[in-house]
């Protein structure tokens, strides 16, 4: 059967998922009171555990294959549209951060108080954070519409 890389990414996300509620499930079980028994046996647990870890194994690397060699646009493979899209995520909220600190008003109960200013111009980070936003916006729709496009490698 063909996969899409949407349907694979969502296989990814879902193998995560249950192996986390796993992992709480061994570690909740890992020790019972002398004479009494766990309520699961973490030996099964465990071999459950190995193999769904195969298998994401196995689904991370068919993806990262399919990232790596599906062209995406002005030459770019997807895997490079994805550590674009990364980066822009940071600069978007190191951006976001530095206008909400630079805008922090502490009021003053007397003009004896220690004045802040901003030392960045709020509205030229703000300027930016707008155009990082759109940019992140219009790049991971383009991500998204190719992910739903593209068969997975094998």
């Amino acid at each position: 059967m063909d996969m899409k890389l949407a349907e694979a990414l969502i296989v990814r996300s879902d193998l995560q998922k249950r192996i986390e509620q796993l992992r709480q499930r061994l570690v909740g079980n890992a020790r019972a009171q002398e004479g009494e028994e766990p309520a699961e046996n973490p030996e099964v647990l465990l071999l459950e555990f190995k193999r769904m870890a195969d298998e994401l194994e196995s689904i991370i690397q068919q993806i990262n294959r399919t990232n790596s060699g599906t062209a995406f646009r002005n030459g770019m493979t997807l895997s490079d549209a994805l550590a674009v899209r990364d980066v822009l995520k940071l600069r978007l909220s190191t951006y976001t951060a530095l206008a909400d600190a630079a805008a922090l008003r502490h009021d003053r109960y007397s003009r004896s108080e220690v004045k802040f200013i901003p030392m960045v111009s709020v509205t030229e980070i703000q300027r930016k954070i707008g155009e990082l936003a759109k940019e992140h916006r219009l790049l991971d729709a383009a991500i998204q519409a190719a992910n739903w496009s593209v068969d997975m490698v094998e």
